[in-house]
């Protein structure tokens, strides 16, 4: 074997172990905790009712290419946050009410859902902010209110973790 191939195998491993030690793995967003205000415990509520929210539809794509070509590829995912609030309150136990009824309105909450913000994360991510207010059908008093964020890979999966996050604090109140 020449030299400068030997020298060649021989510096290899110190080439690429360099690479490997100065890679740096990105860190995990740390969420803002779930912020709550409860002014009555839902405890005595049997139903609710959620005024209706949009399917949120959101994509994620990639084009990559070598000699050959050039190539892509694309999801996209879709949530209703209604139904992401029903699933947790259901399985807790509660009845979705699909119109309000005056004769149940004693335990019966009312759900209300909005997004309320956006956080930068560094490197093109962010979170998105939601907030659930919970309000007593029959008196129209605020029972709580959460507002909680998410990040996954989509903005619909940022959605899905952020109710989630919020009605697993509520729950352990």
């Amino acid at each position: 074997m020449k030299p400068h191939k030997t020298i060649f195998i021989l510096l290899m491993p110190l080439v690429f172990g360099s690479c490997v030690a100065t890679h740096q793995v990105p860190q995990p967003v740390v969420l803002e905790p779930v912020s709550i205000v409860i002014n009555e415990s839902i405890k005595p509520y049997t139903y609710f009712y959620i005024t209706s929210t949009e399917v949120k539809t959101s994509s994620s794509g990639s084009v990559y290419g070598n000699e050959y070509g050039v190539y892509g590829s694309s999801s996209s995912r879709s949530t209703n946050p209604a139904d992401i609030i029903s699933g947790n309150l259901i399985k807790k136990g509660l009845i979705r009410l699909p119109d309000l009824k005056s004769e149940l309105a004693d335990k019966t909450m009312i759900i209300n859902y909005g997004e309320t913000g956006r956080r930068n994360t560094g490197g093109g991510g962010y979170t998105i902010e939601i907030t659930l207010q919970m309000v007593s059908a029959k008196t129209n008093q605020v029972i709580c209110v959460l507002t909680g964020e998410g990040q996954g890979k989509t903005e619909a999966d940022d959605i899905r973790i952020a109710i989630n996050r919020c009605l697993e604090e509520l729950y352990r109140q």
